[in-house]
């Protein structure tokens, strides 16, 4: 596993965590959308995206 790629799997590890962490309603439900969009990137080996769709989650929590 790359550098990048350990630091995107800690993202995703930290962004879950916060989402599970945070309370029901449509923040909630938008990070979600988003963290399966980075999963699916993830998935594609498209860390771009990846990234931006962690960002989009992070965002969506705030």
């Amino acid at each position: 596993m790359t550098p990048e790629q350990t630091k995107t799997n800690e993202r995703m590890t930290s962004i879950k965590s916060a989402w599970d962490k945070a309370p029901a309603g449509p923040k909630k439900d938008a990070a979600f959308k988003h963290y399966q969009a980075a999963q699916k990137a993830l998935d594609a080996k498209n860390d771009v995206e990846t990234n931006k769709e962690l960002d989009a989650a992070k965002q969506a929590l705030s």
